[in-house]
C-alpha cells in the first residue's frame, strides 16, 4: 500500500537487527487490515540508543520493539514501566506518549497466549513446571507462570548460583536445581520449558534425558530455528504434546501492533506460514 504523510510509524532497534523478523510480521498485519503504517529495522549501536530513542520519538515515531542487547538499557530509559517489564527486569515494547517512553514486556503474555492457542487442554494450574536456564527468556516464563496460577516452578540450570539467585528473587514457589538433578525436578512435571538457546541453529545441541517426565507433561522450546528442536522430536517420541516457540514471538507482537496502530491482530496458520517463508 501507499504510505501518506499521516502515516503512523514503528520499529525494531537492536545490533544487529538484521535477522529479526519482527518487520516481516508487522508489516503482514499492516497490508491485511489496510493500515496507513510502517514498521521498520534500526539497527542501533549501544553508544548512541539514547539519542537515537530520542530522535525517533521527535521523528513522530509511535513506538519501538527492543531486542538483543538493548533490552535492559532502554528499561533505564522509560519514563514509566509496566509492572511485568520491572518483575521481567528488562523491556521489549515501548511507546512514545505524552513526551515520554512507557516502557512493557510483552513476553510472559506471549509465552502464555502461544500455549494457550497450541495447547488448549494444557492449564498453568495443573501441575508443577521445569524450566531450563536463568537468563533473560527464564525470567519471563516464570513471571508468565506464576502470574497464571502455577503452584510451583523447578529452575534448571548449568550454573547453579544463577538458578538460586533467580529463584531468590521469586520466593518459594521457585526451587532451583543444578543439571545433574534434573530427573527430581521432573517429578510430578504438567510443563517443560526450554528457555536456553541449546538446540537453536548455530548453537550446541540440548542434550537432556527425558526419563522421569510424566508422559502429559506438555513440552515447549523458545527456540524456533530449527522450528522442530531436537527436545520436541525427542519429546513427541515419547508421545508428549509439543509447543515450538514461533508463536511467542508471533504473540508477543500483538500488544506493541495496537499500541501504535490502534488495533490487535490475531496469530493465524496464514500467518506463521508467511513469517515462516521469509
Amino acid at each position: 500500500m501507499i504510505l501518506s504523510g499521516k502515516a503512523q510509524l514503528a520499529g525494531v532497534i537492536g545490533w544487529p537487527v538484521s535477522h529479526s523478523l519482527s518487520p516481516r510480521l508487522h508489516g503482514y498485519w499492516l497490508r491485511q487490515h489496510g493500515i496507513d503504517g510502517a514498521y521498520l529495522p534500526l539497527p542501533v549501536r549501544p553508544e548512541a540508543l539514547s539519542p537515537v530513542i530520542a530522535s525517533l520519538a521527535e521523528l513522530g515515531f509511535r513506538g519501538i520493539n527492543v531486542t538483543i542487547p538493548h533490552k535492559q538499557a532502554v528499561l533505564k530509559l522509560c519514563t514509566k514501566l509496566d509492572p511485568t517489564a520491572e518483575r521481567i527486569g528488562a523491556v521489549n515494547t515501548v511507546v512514545f506518549q505524552d513526551g515520554g517512553l512507557h516502557g512493557s514486556n510483552s513476553d510472559a503474555f506471549g509465552f502464555l497466549e502461544n500455549l494457550y492457542q497450541s495447547a488448549p487442554d494444557w492449564r498453568p494450574t495443573a501441575g508443577p513446571a521445569v524450566v531450563l536456564g536463568a537468563g533473560g527468556a527464564a525470567r519471563a516464563v516464570i513471571v508468565a507462570l506464576l502470574d497464571a496460577g502455577t503452584p510451583s516452578i523447578h529452575l534448571v540450570n548449568r550454573t547453579l548460583a544463577r538458578a538460586e539467585d533467580l529463584a531468590a528473587e521469586f520466593g518459594d514457589t521457585v526451587h532451583p536445581h543444578p543439571w545433574d538433578d534434573i530427573a527430581d525436578a521432573f517429578f510430578g512435571a504438567s510443563l517443560l520449558v526450554n528457555s536456553t538457546s541449546l538446540g537453536m541453529t548455530g548453537q550446541p545441541p540440548l542434550k537432556l534425558d527425558l526419563t522421569g517426565l510424566p508422559r502429559a507433561a506438555l513440552v515447549t522450546d523458545l527456540v524456533y530455528t530449527p522450528l522442530e528442536t531436537p527436545l520436541l522430536a525427542a519429546a513427541k517420541a515419547r508421545g508428549h504434546s509439543v509447543v515450538d516457540g514461533l508463536g511467542m514471538l508471533l504473540h508477543q507482537a500483538r500488544p506493541g501492533f495496537e499500541a501504535w496502530f490502534g488495533f490487535r491482530p490475531n496469530v493465524t496458520e496464514e500467518l506463521r506460514r508467511f513469517v515462516l517463508a521469509g
